[in-house]
């Protein structure tokens, strides 16, 4: 009997795949999807740094709260200033950091000024100690010297009532100095998301455990540790789920009741996925999708009751890749964090890379500065999405769009540095 001929599935090794979702479709659809959480609470500054504001910071008054002195040196009025040759001033008093001089200049005055100062009633001008020749109670200056300069003006920072800091700013450790400004101890944030996360697979044993044959360490688990910590989300590691529709089932479910986000990496693969789908399918509604994208085709994304489900690939560097990419923005939305868009430099490459043409490529690299100050960015080496290495010793993503066929050295291509995505 004549066995009809395979009609062969595409592939994670296929480039091209007409039903695979573009990078940016996919995206898309996630944010269409996902919102903030809701609950906020009152936090103190020193316990803010890398949380989000969730609601507009007001100032409640003029930073600096007076007009004050840029430099060390002598407060006085641009009237009594010379257009050419030098002029004589007396010396009145002395105007300290915190220590203000409480009188009023007059004509022909000078008051010794300290920065930080509080500009005395009456200078409109501050002469630096340097332009100046100070000779017992009288100081000599000559000209160039104009009004306004060298003060800093009331409000010049931050002017009572401007909004300093914009809800969905995720706090800086600058901010905090920002805040620390405006006298305030506390400050308005969205509570912190919970994200849920395991590996899955018989294959996997976590650190302490024996290697049978066959088996591997979980790095997964690891690497989403250190991603969601620096997103600064509060974690819950349900380990290693083995391949039991049980066990899934029941770490599905419980993720699920306790997290806002649910994140599990391994099982999405065509062949593995009509496992997981059934169980899934059950708990809640998942789309099973291949982006157009390598490494990272694989990904499963919806509810699993009120919590969002990312399923990600079983392959090391396809799990950073695909959180950088999908999950990351998805959770800082969740988070409330305002939308910002990742920072991409273009550069030439300083090495071949390698690429067929059908798939976006997040290929990993290291940015070199050259000997003229110039910018470069070379590969680190061997691309398969299961060398791990590969990503610990980049600082970059060298991203390849769908229609690249490969570069050579001193072709442009767009960068998204690791630092700029976090």
């Amino acid at each position: 009997m004549t066995q009809p001929p395979l009609d062969p599935q595409p592939s994670c090794c296929d480039d091209y795949d007409p039903h695979a979702l573009g990078v940016e479709e996919a995206l898309a659809r996630i944010d269409a999807v996902v919102a903030p959480v809701a609950g906020c609470e009152r936090v103190a500054l020193r316990a803010a740094l890398g949380r989000v504001l969730a609601a507009d910071v007001i100032a409640p008054a003029d930073v600096p709260a007076h007009a004050n002195s840029a430099m060390d040196g002598y407060a006085v009025r641009a009237a009594d200033l010379p257009a050419g040759g030098s002029v004589s001033l007396r010396v009145v008093g002395t105007a300290l950091a915190g220590a203000a001089w409480d009188g009023t200049l007059g004509a022909g005055e000078a008051v010794r000024i300290m920065t930080g100062g509080v500009l005395p009633a009456g200078a409109d001008c501050v002469v630096m100690q340097e332009a100046a020749l100070r000779d017992g109670e009288e100081v000599r200056i000559g000209s160039g010297h104009r009004a306004g300069q060298n003060i800093r003006l009331a409000g010049e920072d931050l002017p009572r009532g401007a909004t300093v800091l914009a809800a969905g700013r995720r706090l800086a450790p600058a901010d905090l100095g920002v805040l620390a400004s405006l006298g305030l101890a506390e400050v308005t944030v969205r509570r912190r998301l919970r994200v849920a996360f395991f590996s899955t697979g018989d294959e996997l044993r976590s650190i302490g455990e024996a290697l049978d044959a066959g088996c591997v360490y979980d790095s997964n688990r690891y690497s989403l540790h250190g991603l969601l910590t620096r997103l600064g989300v509060e974690l819950i590691d349900m380990g290693v789920v083995r391949d039991d529709a049980a066990a899934l089932r029941t770490a599905f479910r419980e993720a699920a009741a306790c997290a806002d986000a649910v994140i599990s990496s391994g099982g999405v693969s065509v062949g593995e996925a009509d496992f997981v789908k059934e169980i899934l399918g059950a708990l809640g509604h998942i789309d099973f999708w291949k982006i157009a994208m390598k490494p990272g085709r694989p990904l499963a994304f919806g509810r699993i009751g009120d919590a969002v489900f990312f399923g990600l690939p079983g392959n090391p560097v396809s799990v950073v890749v695909t959180f950088y990419q999908f999950v990351q923005p998805a959770l800082r939305r969740m988070m409330g964090q305002s939308a910002t868009a990742p920072v991409r430099v273009r550069v030439p490459l300083l090495a071949a890379v390698k690429k067929r043409p059908g798939r976006v490529e997040f290929q990993r690299g290291v940015l070199e500065r050259a000997a003229d100050g110039s910018l470069g960015v070379r590969p680190t080496g061997e691309q398969g999405s299961g060398i791990l290495s590969s990503i610990s010793r980049a600082d970059c993503f060298i991203v390849l769009p769908t229609a690249c066929a490969g570069g050579a050295p001193g072709d442009l291509v767009d960068v998204e540095p690791f630092e700029g995505l976090c």
